[in-house]
């Protein structure tokens, strides 16, 4: 931690100064000029100097330890590289990798999504995160399509257990792999149905979600049955989402993940029109508060400041021309009926 807080101190001195070295922008920040001083519309550019400075700024005043990696208009500008290659548990956020893994296998016909997996009082996980634990009426069976939603939108304990039934912890392991993701892995255990949820580095678990929405990992089903989710009114509010509109909250997929003293999230900011503008991935561990799992712990606060000025920061630009895979559908409340 305490070479954290002196590397932060030597960059608000700006003793790193050169785009892309640790923010992808100037660490001072009156070195970028501010967006507006011309007149002109913001560029891809401009958008990532200020992402990195509103980084910066949130982390810093959160504490503890961050590693990051956030890209604009694709990946065409790198706003924050913040230890980005550091190996460290990724808790939840590698539930996008485990889905991954389980729509490949249904991407080569070796699972479908409306095949059932019985749900048993022995596999589901007492007090868990999730709506299984709170059935209560075992054993049931339920579609693998049900599975993956609760796993990506409420971050199901159990769904992950029910995934591990038909896609084991070595097989992940080596789909991940041969898709290109060596460093993120869930990590075995006696049984090989089941699986903690291992590492990854901020840059390979922001390359995975760029890869996804590029369309490159998986079918556009498959790619849509993950965005789709992950950018669900259900799926996580507290952090960079909190302080949006329900309309603004369709345009970002993310999904968080927490455990002990760790509270991350990563996920992508889409234009208005659906194409990902923003892509980012947020590790942070060791703030205070330690028992909080709510809105109010201090990186989950600096998330949700940081994803209201993301947006607002990025709002006029047009994102990556990519497929239109998962574009946003209109939000419908109802009132039952």
């Amino acid at each position: 931690m305490g070479s954290s807080l002196n590397r932060r101190t030597a960059l608000g001195l700006g003793t790193l100064a050169t785009a892309g070295a640790v923010f992808g922008a100037p660490a001072v920040a009156s070195a970028a000029p501010p967006a507006a001083a011309s007149g002109a519309e913001p560029t891809p550019l401009k958008a990532a100097r200020k992402i990195g400075r509103v980084y910066q700024k949130e982390s810093t005043a959160a504490g503890g330890n961050w590693q990051a990696y956030v890209t604009v208009a694709g990946s065409s500008e790198v706003a924050v590289n913040d230890e980005s290659d550091t190996v460290l548990e990724a808790y939840s956020v590698n539930k996008i990798a485990v889905a991954v893994a389980v729509l490949d296998k249904v991407d080569r016909g070796l699972l479908t999504l409306d095949q059932r997996v019985d749900v048993t009082a022995a596999i589901v996980v007492p007090g868990g995160d999730g709506i299984f634990s709170l059935d209560g009426a075992y054993p049931s069976s339920v579609t693998l399509g049900h599975v993956l939603a609760a796993l990506l939108t409420v971050s199901d304990d159990t769904a992950v257990r029910l995934c591990g039934l038909v896609a084991p912890a070595l097989e992940i392991n080596e789909i991940l792999v041969a898709k290109g993701f060596p460093h993120t892995q869930v990590q075995p255990v006696a049984n090989p149905n089941r699986f903690f949820l291992g590492v990854s580095t901020p840059r390979e678990t922001h390359d995975l979600l760029r890869q996804l929405v590029a369309g490159t990992l998986l079918s556009p089903a498959s790619t849509a049955a993950i965005l789709s989710r992950l950018r669900a009114p259900i799926a996580f509010t507290d952090g960079i989402r909190r302080v949006m509109s329900s309309d603004e909250r369709l345009r970002v997929a993310t999904k968080a993940g927490w455990f002990d003293n760790a509270r991350h999230e990563a996920g992508i900011i889409f234009d208005r029109a659906g194409a990902p503008v923003v892509t980012y991935a947020l590790f942070a561990d060791g703030q205070s508060g330690a028992e909080d799992f709510g809105a109010t712990h201090p990186a989950v606060q600096a998330r949700s400041k940081m994803g209201r000025s993301f947006i607002d920061t990025v709002d006029t630009l047009t994102g990556e021309a990519v497929a239109r895979i998962a574009r946003a559908p209109r939000y419908q409340p109802s009132n039952g009926g």
